[in-house]
């Protein structure tokens, strides 16, 4: 077992004050209905007891057709995620891994619609509802609702022939044999339990990650496909804070947490334990020495199982400087807070303040996805969602970018009629079919002069201009989004560039941290849409795709209207007759 060298930066022990200043905290926290009820907490139990029993059925009905003794016939049930970590709020799902022995293949036993399959035995099991099978994802998964419990089931299948009862997975030996899928499968619940085994004390640690989770929520950096950070990111960072902190209570950690990023020389990695190496396993690990890709990596966080891997692969230079950004913003607004002369009780709702993101820019790309029907629209969105980091990639190159990572659902069509009048664009296909009607969200990314600075993490950067062209990012992104193998007539793309003053009114009204049910996808279910589409695994690594031809709709990707291809940020952000439109892709 390889064991941690981090050295503490203080052993120091709290204060009275520091006392008072975590129970505020905590007093906060459970005021945004961050913990669920005692009731929800022992029907998750009792929930995960039921699907133990019906995965340990499952294997034995596989053994008898296998020919296997039935007897020995075993399949154990692991959780992991915000659930196993031990700070889910109310309605959140449960991450669970299903580790059955060799002679229970994935496809054929676990998947398919053969009676005997767990597919097929979950789908008939009274109280299961909103089931699917997602066999085509980077991580195949069963996503379903037991008794109102959302519940995201994978599967690993070992090399062995029997699974003991008292299994440990941490052992890397169980890697052993195991396919690709297998070993993504088992690391979420390795890599979450390292986490656990890491931390000094996981009280102080939950309530320091529940504080961050909800803190990136509202500050609208939580959203590991759009290039921010997500839940096993969040997990390692605020892991990594209690190591050097090992003593301290959860206001000064939290403290600590945002004055140590703010600082932070990336890409120095963050590791919460030295990487191991596994001779005899030989799999790929993260190490910039030997692999180039791994060196162009901007804010490396390994994740501590192994084989360890960069958790935030897709971060890029401009969502690298909104978290530098906001990191140095609550570095400022803790050190005003938790001053021994601040008031009592803490104001800790200013850390937590909701970014108003269509109050700090003058310019947005606003990013439309639309579908002929609900079932298409899930898989379209969720495909455009994990392509997204393309277009802010290359605009960012640019321009300064915030992109929000949620996406806002319009009111029905009839109450913003007048409004798409005012944004004066026809929504057609390429075939000139009207679209109106069906399901549609948007994506805004906020737009600002790029900031003058030689260098950056290393690298030289343009000098800023007075006006930008964003149409070739804007035609590279649809190109790439319209090429995909899955696409289906009605499914399309529209982007365009709109003033502040331009932006319809229902969205300037909209509450950017409103629960799902209320206008804004909730980020919760960021992860199935990419599973959905295919797109990224939880470590950030791209999924390899099929690349195939679409006959339909071969024709150029993007029409840019007059001379409007251009961001000016001359006349004090007043912008002339032709910057209606910078640029606009209609897929």
């Amino acid at each position: 077992m390889v064991k941690s060298t981090i050295e503490p930066i203080s052993l120091q022990g709290p204060s009275e004050l520091d006392l008072r200043q975590s129970q505020d905290l905590e007093k906060f926290l459970i005021s945004q209905n961050l913990y669920e009820s005692q009731t929800e907490a022992e029907l998750r139990e009792e929930v995960l007891g039921r699907l133990d029993g019906i995965v340990k059925e499952w294997i034995k009905g596989v053994a008898e057709l296998q020919g296997q003794p039935i007897e020995d016939a075993n399949a154990n049930i692991y959780t992991f995620g915000s659930y196993r970590l031990g700070v889910h709020g109310p309605g959140a799902d449960i991450d669970t891994l299903c580790v059955g022995p060799s002679y229970a293949k994935r496809e054929g036993d676990f998947f398919g619609t053969e009676p005997h399959t767990m597919q097929s035995v979950l789908a008939r099991t009274p109280g299961v509802e909103a089931f699917r099978a997602v066999t085509g994802a980077y991580v195949p998964v069963i996503e379903f609702k037991y008794s109102d419990i959302s519940i995201d089931l994978l599967y690993a299948e070992l090399a062995i022939p029997v699974v003991r009862h008292n299994l440990d997975i941490q052992a890397t030996s169980t890697l052993r044999h195991c396919d690709d899928r297998s070993v993504r499968s088992l690391n979420g619940c390795r890599v979450t339990d390292m986490i656990l085994r890491e931390v000094p004390s996981v009280e102080n640690f939950r309530t320091v990650l529940r504080a961050l989770k909800l803190w990136a929520e509202k500050r609208g950096v939580y959203s590991n496909v759009t290039g921010y950070l997500g839940g096993v990111n969040w997990a390692i960072l605020a892991a990594y804070t209690c190591k050097l902190y090992p003593n301290a209570a959860p206001s000064m950690l939290l403290s600590r947490f945002f004055w140590l990023y703010a600082q932070w020389s990336w890409p120095t990695p963050i590791m919460l334990r030295p990487i191991e190496r596994d001779p005899s396993l030989n799999m790929p690990i993260w190490d910039p020495r030997e692999n180039p890709r791994d060196r162009s990596h901007l804010m490396p966080i390994i994740t501590p199982a192994y084989p360890c891997m960069n958790s935030s692969y897709n971060v890029s230079d401009c969502t690298l400087q909104v978290m530098t950004d906001e990191f140095k913003r609550g570095k400022t607004v803790c050190d005003e807070i938790l001053l021994a002369t601040a008031p009592s009780p803490t104001e800790w709702s200013r850390l937590f303040e909701p970014l108003p993101i269509f109050e700090g820019f003058k310019h947005y790309l606003m990013v439309e996805v639309t579908a002929a029907n609900k079932e298409d629209f899930e898989l379209w969105e969720g495909w455009v969602h994990s392509r997204m980091r393309l277009l802010i990639r290359s605009a960012g190159n640019m321009v300064d970018v915030r992109p929000w990572p949620k996406a806002f659902e319009p009111p029905s069509v009839e109450e913003s009629v007048a409004e798409e009048d005012t944004l004066e664009k026809t929504k057609t296909t390429a075939n000139g079919t009207s679209i109106n009607g069906g399901p549609r969200c948007f994506y805004f990314i906020g737009l600002a002069k790029k900031r003058a600075s030689t260098y950056q993490y290393g690298q030289a950067l343009v000098i800023p201009q007075s006006k930008v062209d964003l149409t070739p990012a804007v035609n590279d992104f649809a190109h790439k989004v319209k090429d995909w193998p899955d696409r289906k007539p009605g499914m399309d793309l529209f982007v365009r560039h709109l003033l502040q003053r331009s932006l319809p009114e229902w969205v300037r009204n909209k509450n950017t941290t409103a629960a799902k049910g209320s206008g804004v996808v909730d980020g919760g279910e960021e992860e199935k849409k990419k599973r959905s589409a295919g797109g990224v695994a939880e470590n950030g690594q791209e999924r390899p795709s099929k690349r195939a031809s679409i006959v339909a709709d071969a024709e150029a990707v993007a029409a840019v209207e007059r001379r409007e291809d251009l961001v000016d940020w001359t006349a004090g952000g007043e912008a002339g007759p032709t910057e209606t439109v910078a640029a606009e892709a209609v897929v």
